[in-house]
C-alpha cells in the first residue's frame, strides 16, 4: 500500500511539472485572464513593456539650437526646427529647417587669421588665399527609426525614460563662399582679415545622424541631436591666380539641443504595455 501511494505522489508531482507556466498564471491571475479574453487570438504587435511615453498617431515639434564643430574656419550657430510624424512607436516621418546667421569676419576662428597672416608676412605680394563657406540654411526631408527604448535609475526611485533614434533623409543647403585675405590697412581694433564674396550656392545633401530623447512628461521631452550634412563642391582655391575645376566631398557636422513637444495628449492606457 506505501508503494502505491508513492507511486500515486509522484504520478501528480510529474503532471505538475509539466502543465504550462502560462496556464499556471492565467489561473492565478484575474487580470490575466481578462486581458487574454479581450485579446482573443490577437497577438499583440511589437509589444513593450511597461512603455511611459507613446508616440503613435502623434506629431512633434522641436526647436533646437546647435553648433557645426568640424568646420576648421568659421564659427556656425544654429537655430532651427524640427517636426515629425509618428507612424508607429519605431518610424516616423521628419522634416527639419535649420538657420546659421552670417556675421562677416566676427564668426571666423583664429587658425583662418593665421592661414592669412603667414604668407603675408613672408610675401607681401603673396596671391594666397583662404576659401571657406558659411552654411546659411537648410531644408531637409528624413526617416527617422527608433528602435532602442529604456529606462536609466536615477538618483533614489527616479526614472528616466528615453529612446535611441538613427536618421536618414536628404534635403537642400545654402551656402557662402568666400575667400579670406589678408587686410594689410586693418586698424586697431578691426579684423586683420578681409573677405571677399564668391557667391551663394544651394547643394544637394544627403544627411544622417542619431539622436536621443529623455521623456520629462507624457507631453515634453528633451533631445540631443547629431546629424552630418554632405554635399560636393569645389576643391579649396588657394591662389587667386589659378581656377580650380575639380569637385570634392564636404560635411556640416550639426549637434544640437532642443525641447520637443508631442501633440495630441497621449491616449490613456487600459492596461500597461
Amino acid at each position: 500500500m506505501r508503494t502505491l501511494t508513492a507511486l500515486k505522489t509522484w504520478l501528480v508531482l510529474a503532471t505538475l511539472a509539466f502543465v504550462p507556466s502560462g496556464v499556471a498564471l492565467a489561473e492565478d491571475n484575474p487580470a490575466a485572464v481578462a486581458l487574454q479574453e479581450a485579446r482573443g487570438d490577437n497577438a499583440p504587435f511589437n509589444v513593450v513593456q511597461n512603455r511611459f511615453f507613446l508616440k503613435e498617431g502623434r506629431f512633434e515639434v522641436t526647436p533646437i539650437l546647435g553648433y557645426v564643430p568640424n568646420n576648421p574656419m568659421v564659427k556656425r550657430y544654429v537655430g532651427g526646427l524640427l517636426g515629425a510624424y509618428h507612424l508607429s512607436e519605431t518610424f516616423a516621418a521628419e522634416g527639419a529647417f535649420l538657420y546659421s546667421p552670417d556675421f562677416d569676419t566676427s564668426d571666423l576662428k583664429g587658425l583662418t587669421e593665421t592661414l592669412v597672416t603667414i604668407p603675408y608676412q613672408s610675401d607681401p605680394n603673396t596671391n594666397f588665399q583662404q576659401p571657406l563657406d558659411k552654411m546659411i540654411m537648410g531644408a531637409t526631408f528624413a526617416a527617422r527609426w527608433a528602435p532602442v527604448y529604456g529606462k536609466i535609475n536615477l538618483i533614489g526611485e527616479s526614472v528616466l525614460n528615453f529612446d535611441a533614434y538613427g536618421v536618414a533623409g536628404v534635403g537642400m543647403l545654402s551656402l557662402r563662399s568666400y575667400a579670406a585675405t589678408y587686410n594689410d590697412e586693418a586698424g586697431e581694433g578691426q579684423s586683420s582679415v578681409s573677405l571677399d564674396p564668391k557667391g551663394a550656392s544651394a547643394k544637394l545633401t544627403p544627411n544622417i545622424g542619431i539622436g536621443f530623447n529623455f521623456f520629462l512628461n507624457q507631453t515634453l521631452a528633451f533631445k540631443i541631436d547629431a546629424r552630418n550634412y554632405f554635399y560636393i563642391g569645389p576643391k579649396p582655391q588657394y591662389d587667386r591666380s589659378e581656377g580650380v575645376t575639380e569637385d570634392r566631398l564636404y560635411s556640416n557636422l550639426v549637434a544640437s539641443v532642443g525641447l520637443s513637444f508631442f501633440v495630441p495628449e497621449m491616449k490613456k492606457r487600459m492596461y500597461n504595455f
